[in-house]
């Protein structure tokens, strides 16, 4: 699984750690460790259980060691639980040194042509406004939004993914594949990809990680470790990601062999 090589990069950025704090919001999670790095992940709520007080693990997190949180992302027994995990992998990812490979004329890193089919995996605005004119044809498939509804018109039912993106010469991939288990097999639907870019602050941006597999790009986000009151306040109230942009340092990653 590819999750348990994350795990395995990030094995010596955890040691030593602590989580100080964390908040679970209806949209997104963020945990800051005893170093101030701070980690932000995604709710995916649509498979969580209803009822109240069920969730009593969210308790638990404070002043534990950051790699026994980690490695909930893989023994989680929900999603929330697993997004958890995932947030504080994002949060030590802080300790690299990685490189910027975005340039203006390289959206996320990659180049693009209107001959491409795209194909993208969890409906991210901005990733469509940019992308979609870019692109001959533009496939998009949400799971959150085919379950639960919305107001977009435009997504694909998730039954067509894997005679879709078998299709597909650029793949982008929300990092909470990660999170709900469904990265490998997506993975195996984009067998004609020039390049699979995994997008999104659940993105563990740890590129040794990915050496082994299709995915090209880690495009994450690192977060500005000062403005934590803000960042916990607007996920304490159920903001969502485009709230926090003004925090955000934007990491676009090459993975390299």
């Amino acid at each position: 699984m590819l999750i348990e090589s994350v795990l395995r990069a990030a094995q010596p950025y955890l040691q030593g750690r602590k989580v100080r704090d964390a908040v679970i919001g209806i949209s997104l999670i963020a945990v800051e460790l005893d170093n101030g790095n701070i980690g932000i992940s995604y709710v995916l709520r649509e498979d969580l259980k209803a009822g109240c007080s069920i969730f009593p693990f969210g308790q638990q997190v404070i002043g534990q060691d950051a790699a026994d949180i980690a490695q909930w992302v893989l023994s989680g027994g929900d999603n929330l639980q697993k997004g958890i995990g995932m947030a504080v992998l994002c949060a030590v990812s802080m300790l690299q040194k990685l490189d910027d490979s975005e340039t203006p004329d390289r959206p996320f890193g990659v180049n693009v042509r209107d001959t491409d089919v795209m194909g993208i995996i969890g409906f991210i605005a901005p990733v469509v406004n940019i992308m979609g004119p870019r692109v001959k044809e533009l496939y998009v498939f949400d799971k959150g939004i085919s379950q639960c509804g919305g107001i977009i018109s435009t997504i694909i039912p998730v039954e067509e993914q894997p005679r879709l993106l078998s299709t597909c010469d650029i793949v982008v991939l929300s990092g909470t594949t990660m999170i709900n288990g469904s990265i490998d097999e997506l993975l195996k639907m984009c067998e004609q990809a020039r390049e699979i870019i995994m997008i999104g602050a659940s993105t563990p941006m740890f590129p040794k990680a990915f050496l082994d597999t299709r995915v090209t790009m880690l495009a994450g986000s690192w977060w500005k470790s000062e403005h934590k009151e803000a960042i916990f306040k607007n996920i304490s109230l159920a903001s969502g990601i485009s709230k926090l942009s003004a925090y955000a340092i934007k990491k676009t990653v090459k993975v390299q062999a």
